[in-house]
């Protein structure tokens, strides 16, 4: 009886994961200019994978990504104007699934703010 109940823990730990896979189009205001980034996004588990494109900064790959309840981070790698940054996401999923609000740290010192929505 004690690992029945250890095992639906477990699955129901799995479960709570929110399930982000597939694609999502962004928004962001950068010093009064609007910006928009793609991401698709595959999770197994916890672990998230994926890549994600911007007319700014082109196609980068995520790295370090996790989902874990409703939270999600990841990390990409972004080169603009001869500079390469790492950016930090994280991000809550919405309770209906179809929306994250991002905050990414990195951006040369400043924190940027996405809406990200389920296309």
């Amino acid at each position: 009886m004690k690992w029945l109940l250890v095992l639906i823990a477990a699955t129901a730990l799995t479960a709570s994961a929110a399930d982000i896979s597939g694609n999502w189009k962004a928004t962001a205001d950068f010093g009064g200019q609007a910006m928009e980034r793609t991401f698709t996004f595959k999770v197994e588990g916890t672990k998230l994978t994926g890549e994600t494109t911007s007319s700014f900064a082109g196609k980068s790959t995520i790295t370090n990504g996790k989902v874990e309840g409703d939270t999600v981070t990841f990390n990409i790698k972004v080169k603009f104007q001869d500079n390469e940054m790492d950016l930090t996401y994280k991000g809550k999923v919405n309770a209906a699934g179809n929306e994250i609000k991002f905050t990414v740290d990195g951006a040369g010192g400043q924190t940027i703010e996405w809406n990200a929505k389920k296309s």
